[in-house]
């Protein structure tokens, strides 16, 4: 009997860890997390699409795309939960933007919509940088993808900007946006061509080399070679991969 309660017991806390491991894993904490290091980046997105995603949802912008679309210009789109999560962090997902309590470091399509909810992988990351800016020990990227971090991007991308009625992307379900090539041309979606533009992401800076190994996005070493230095700050924190 007592072995059988041991069981249980065992069982039980084996099934809380995993549960709250899950919970943690994909709760989003808001782009304000991220740039509290990665300062040059947070900096440069800021005026980029991306960084104003939120603001193309208020009545009066983007007159002339809306109409084209069928929508209405002088509507507030910000409170239509069909229109919103392309344009937040984390819609619909533990810790992530809400229409009913919205958060601003979570308005706009910001760190975590491409790199993934930062919760259960940013403690590393900044672990892991404090230890290279100390002793010159890297750290494999592969802590971070197991904890969650994206290191592709490319189904995030495709979720919104290819998410329509007749898209080659198959995870396309309603709610479809109204942005198709058929409304405009600009509104075709090529991700290894857009991942590149630096007005719709941000511009890349150099990274330190904290982390090494795979996964490893596909432009990296491209993205790397040509990166801009980063603003100095005293307060940065090195080891930014």
């Amino acid at each position: 009997m007592k072995h059988s309660i041991s069981y249980i017991f065992g069982v039980l806390a084996i099934f809380t860890l995993m549960c709250g491991t899950a919970a943690v894993a994909d709760t989003y904490e808001g782009r304000t997390k991220c740039s509290s290091c990665h300062k040059s980046q947070a900096k440069s997105w800021k005026d980029t699409a991306h960084g104003k995603a939120m603001e193309s949802l208020k009545p009066g912008t983007r007159k002339e795309a809306k109409l084209k679309a069928k929508l209405d210009p002088d509507k507030d789109y910000t409170q239509d939960k069909d229109c919103v999560g392309c344009h937040v962090d984390g819609f619909g997902k533990k810790g992530g933007y809400t229409v009913e309590a919205p958060k601003k470091p979570l308005a706009a399509v910001g760190c975590e919509s491409c790199h993934g909810p930062g919760k259960a992988y940013r403690g590393d990351h900044r672990k892991a940088g404090q230890v290279f800016e100390s002793k010159g020990t890297t750290t494999q990227r592969k802590v971070l993808a197991d904890k969650g971090q994206d290191f592709t991007f490319e189904e995030a991308c495709s979720a919104c900007h290819l998410n329509y009625e007749g898209s080659p992307w198959k995870g396309a379900k309603a709610p479809y946006t109204p942005f198709t090539p058929e409304v405009d041309k600009k509104y075709t979606f090529d991700f290894d061509k857009m991942v590149k533009d630096v007005k719709a992401m941000h511009e890349h800076y150099k990274l330190d080399g904290t982390f090494v190994g795979e996964p490893k996005f596909k432009y990296h070493d491209e993205f790397q070679a040509n990166a801009k230095e980063k603003v100095a700050d005293k307060k940065d924190k090195k080891g930014k991969d």
